[in-house]
């Protein structure tokens, strides 16, 4: 395969494409000259988006906990466009920060169920259309693969997992010429990192004390997008992004062990985290 793959006419279904990085990254695309399909739960999410870009973009509702939902998002898509280059799986949410022990578990399994088998279902639907045309899966997942994922576990197992399944498919994919690839972003505003910028306190505090300096700050969804689809026409392995990020996951074998322990000795982490357990304890 060529190492640039551009993105004008070729057709990408975006999950999660209501908001933030989704949003962002669509208008990316669609700026670029590519064919786009935006889900989310309901079309009624995405219509406004797909209204504002234009006559190369369709809405189209994927519920990606529905194997079902997913599979008709893809067939409307290849309908309309002819075909599918490229998937970018995207959809995610999070629950409110807390432990294991003290968590919901219906809320620890639904995360778990959105955000890596929700990855999953959209890469199993995609996956022949993006074979035929030689194209590209890109997985979201998150500096939470790679870092500890304290009082955020159910998030930070599935971006672990959604790695793994990046990885995976991109030596898969070789015998087929396609391609997959994983995206890393780090902290982002949008509403799902409100309640560490100070929707919670105690999250903010944490957040402050366990990545301090630039590793805390947030950058905005159209930065993302603009690596991502960097990453896409590259047909890139990762996008870590911003990238002060990339060190700590290439050296996460080191760098692991050290943070893990100073998360456990510090004074300051242990009492937020058990402001965070006890409350909540059932």
């Amino acid at each position: 395969m060529s190492s640039h793959h551009p993105v004008a006419g070729r057709t990408v279904l975006i999950t999660g494409a209501a908001g933030g990085i989704g949003t962002a990254t669509a208008r990316a695309l669609y700026a670029r000259g590519a064919r786009v399909v935006l889900t989310d739960r309901t079309r009624d999410d995405v219509a406004p988006l797909a209204a504002e870009l234009g006559s190369r973009a369709l809405a189209v509702a994927a519920d990606v906990t529905d194997h079902d939902s997913v599979r008709a998002a893809v067939d409307a898509a290849v309908a309309e466009f002819g075909s599918l280059d490229v998937v970018f799986a995207n959809a995610g949410i999070a629950g409110r920060p807390g432990t294991v022990a003290a968590g919901d578990p219906d809320e620890f399994e639904r995360v778990v169920d959105v955000d890596l088998l929700g990855v999953w279902r959209t890469v199993r639907a995609a996956l022949p259309h993006v074979i035929a045309a030689r194209g590209y899966v890109l997985c979201c997942a998150s500096i939470y693969g790679f870092v500890n994922g304290v009082v955020n576990t159910p998030y930070a197992m599935s971006k672990a997992g959604v790695e793994q399944l990046g990885r995976a498919l991109r030596v898969e994919l070789a015998i087929h010429g396609a391609s997959a690839g994983v995206l890393a972003p780090g902290w982002i505003r949008t509403p799902i990192a409100d309640v560490a910028f100070g929707g919670d306190p105690v999250v903010s505090a944490l957040r402050r004390r366990a990545y301090p300096g630039p590793l805390g700050n947030a950058i905005s969804p159209d930065r993302v997008a603009t690596a991502a689809v960097r990453g896409i026409e590259r047909r890139a392995a990762r996008i870590v992004v911003p990238r002060r990020w990339a060190p700590v996951s290439a050296l996460r074998g080191l760098v692991n062990p050290v943070l893990d322990g100073w998360l456990e000795r510090d004074a300051t982490i242990q009492r937020a985290i058990r402001q965070l357990d006890e409350p909540r304890r059932p």
